[in-house]
């Protein structure tokens, strides 16, 4: 086996953060267009850079070990730092907010934060949609915090009920059963809408699809199934590696008839199945499924999701090369309107399509001319 070569390297950014552009006064108090006519509706916040799981697909052992230079404490932005910027993003025409890390519950007093956030109001006068993604590690203890807190809802990501499999696939020896309580815990707690993430992996996982299915179909939980991406520059990514999500439904109606749904809100990623009942129509007491499929079908075309960095870059798609530094200007002389107006002018700007133009690049040999940013810098 040929050895795998991991350049030295700052693993969270590709490029040098961007120049926030200038540009004319942005009405504020107004949804904001992009230059392919997406709206900005989603804002995605990695709290942490750290992760208490070793995910060969995000923070591979081999990179992210005892020696990786983690960002220091005064590099993060602090929770008021946090809910300012979350309040111009809002004014801006957001409506969802999610917690990603890294592990945000590794975050401290993570559930002031989202008390802080829930505080806020979307344009309409609403409280914002909060939700958080974890692996579910530290979710039996901090549930009901969380929920008590204002999170709305929470997805775990859960990539096998094999624990020998789930074990190897965290890395970290860390049983399954534990991250199944936490889940238990988020319904007891009365988190609605609970989503488990799996992440499809040919050759790894693939055959734990069924299993996975016949555990939460009915459990009021959506199970969602994820194609392997190639997101970062660390994951060794290889598109045999991805089994398309077509294939995954087609072998879920192997054993359970499921119907198409539509969509549950603008920008969503996953494509929903219903399990269906003897009449062929959609049984609300067996749940649904869904498949996100970043790499065999591209959804560029509606994208509404922003990304800031734990230290304060913006950043306009999952695979992006550079961040916008709007932590200078948070820590500056900028006031509130100059910060939404710096954010307007960069989302107006923006032309990301990373896995539309996939298809065109050269196949992924795991060297880059640019790095991309990595997930676990700014979350999935």
């Amino acid at each position: 086996m040929a050895e795998r070569v991991i350049p030295i390297v700052d693993q969270r950014k590709g490029a040098l953060p961007a120049v926030v552009p200038a540009g004319a006064a942005t009405p504020l108090g107004a949804q904001l267009i992009d230059a392919h006519q997406r709206p900005l509706r989603d804002l995605r916040i990695s709290v942490t850079d750290r992760c208490n799981f070793r995910c060969s697909y995000c923070m591979p052992k081999d990179v992210f070990n005892k020696d990786y230079p983690y960002l220091p404490h005064s590099a993060l932005l602090s929770f008021e730092e946090i809910t300012r910027l979350a309040r111009q993003f809002l004014r801006l025409g957001v409506h969802k907010i999610r917690l990603t890390g890294g592990e945000p519950l590794l975050r401290k007093h993570i559930e002031r934060l989202i008390a802080q956030l829930a505080d806020l109001r979307t344009l309409d006068g609403k409280v914002p949609d909060l939700t958080l993604t974890t692996n579910g590690s530290l979710l039996a203890r901090k549930a009901q915090a969380l929920r008590d807190a204002g999170l709305s809802r929470v997805t775990v990501s859960l990539d096998s009920l094999d624990d020998a499999i789930f074990r190897g696939m965290n890395d970290m020896d860390f049983p399954v059963a534990e991250v199944l309580s936490g889940i238990e815990a988020a319904q007891k707690a009365g988190l609605k809408h609970i989503k488990v993430n799996m992440v499809v992996k040919r050759g790894t996982n693939d055959h734990e699809i069924l299993p996975m299915a016949r555990h939460f179909r009915g459990s009021g939980i959506t199970l969602r199934f994820i194609e392997y991406m190639d997101v970062g520059s660390t994951n060794g990514w290889r598109m045999d590696e991805v089994l398309p999500s077509d294939d995954v439904i087609r072998l879920l109606q192997s054993e359970f008839p499921l119907v198409p749904l539509a969509a549950s809100s603008q920008g969503e990623t996953a494509r929903r199945w219903g399990y269906a009942d003897a009449s062929g129509k959609h049984d609300p007491s067996q749940g649904e499924v869904g498949v996100i499929s970043s790499v065999t079908h591209a959804f560029c075309g509606d994208c509404n999701r922003a990304r800031l960095s734990t230290e304060g870059q913006l950043y306009l798609c999952l695979f992006a090369e550079q961040g916008y530094d709007l932590r200078t200007l948070l820590r500056g002389t900028a006031s509130d309107d100059e910060l939404a107006a710096a954010i307007a002018n960069i989302w107006q700007g923006r032309r990301d399509r990373y896995s539309e133009l996939r298809a065109s690049l050269p196949p992924d040999s795991g060297e880059h001319t640019k790095r991309r940013v990595e997930m676990s810098y700014i979350g999935g």
